[in-house]
C-alpha cells in the first residue's frame, strides 16, 4: 500500500497516465474502436467503456467516503454487463470524451478528500481510500495495453511499475490454485505469490515481473519463469 505522502505523486502519475492514452486512442476512426482489443472477446470500445465505467465507479465510493454514506465499487454485475454492451456501440467521439470526463471526474472527487486513511469498501475488503489512487493507476495502465494501440510495457516508466506490481500482487494473493511464486525485481520489490507448487524464484525488472503476473506477457525477458502462464487479471 502507497505511504500517505506518496498520494500526489500517484495522482500526477495517473493524470500523466490518462492523457498519454488519449493521446493514443485519439487517432482511432470508429472503425478502429470496433477492432479487437488484446482481451479475448473484448473490443476496444468495450475496454475504453470499462475504463470510463470504472473511474465512474471509484468516484461514487470516494464521494461516499467523504459524505460519509459509505458505496459499494459496483452496485450490481448485471449494470456493468450492461455498461459494455452500451460502450460496445458508442462513436469514437463519444468514447473519447467518456474516457476524459470521467477520469476528471474521479480526480476532482480525489482532492475531496482531507483523510487518505479513512476506510473505503473494496473488492479487495475494506481498505484505506488511498488504495483507490493505486488502483485507478493500474486500471488505465493495464487496460491502456489492452487497447492494443502500439502501448507497451517499455512505456511504463520505472516507479509507476513498481507500484503497479505491488498491487497486481495483493490482488493475486486473494486467488487460489496459481502457481506458487517469489518475485524480486530489479528495483528490490518482493512478493511470495500462488499456492500450487514449490516456489520458484523469478526475477526481472518490475514493468516485466507485473506484465507477467498480470497475463499481458509470457515473460521472456525474465528469469525463473519458464512454463508458468498466468491468467489475465483486470
Amino acid at each position: 500500500m502507497i505511504r500517505l505522502g506518496q498520494v500526489e505523486p500517484v495522482r500526477k502519475r495517473i493524470a500523466d497516465a490518462t492523457q498519454t492514452l488519449l493521446g493514443d486512442t485519439i487517432t482511432l476512426s470508429d472503425t478502429d474502436w470496433l477492432e479487437p482489443s488484446l482481451l479475448p472477446g473484448w473490443s476496444r470500445a468495450q475496454v475504453a467503456t470499462h475504463i470510463a465505467r470504472s473511474a465512474d465507479a471509484m468516484r461514487q465510493v470516494v464521494l461516499g467516503v467523504v459524505s460519509g454514506d459509505l458505496r459499494p465499487l459496483y452496485p450490481s454485475d448485471e449494470e456493468r454487463r450492461a455498461a459494455l454492451e452500451r460502450g460496445a456501440t458508442a462513436s469514437g467521439l463519444e468514447l473519447q470524451i467518456e474516457l476524459d470526463t470521467t477520469a476528471g471526474g474521479l480526480d476532482a472527487a480525489f482532492g475531496l478528500v482531507t483523510n487518505w486513511t479513512e476506510p473505503a469498501p473494496l473488492p479487495l475488503g475494506v481498505m484505506p481510500v488511498s488504495a483507490l489512487v493505486v488502483a485507478r493507476l493500474h486500471e488505465v495502465v493495464l487496460h491502456h495495453l489492452d487497447l492494443n494501440t502500439g502501448y507497451a510495457l517499455d512505456r511504463v516508466d520505472a516507479v509507476t511499475a513498481s507500484w503497479l506490481l505491488q498491487w497486481a500482487a495483493l490482488w493475486l494473493r486473494t486467488k487460489r490454485g496459481l502457481p506458487a511464486v517469489d518475485l524480486v525485481s530489479e528495483s528490490g520489490v518482493r512478493e511470495s505469490l500462488g499456492d500450487t507448487g514449490e516456489p520458484l524464484l523469478v526475477t526481472g525488472s518490475d514493468a516485466a515481473l507485473w506484465g507477467w503476473v498480470t497475463g499481458r506477457t509470457a515473460g521472456e525477458s525474465l528469469t525463473g519463469g519458464d512454463g508458468i502462464a498466468w491468467p489475465l487479471l483486470g
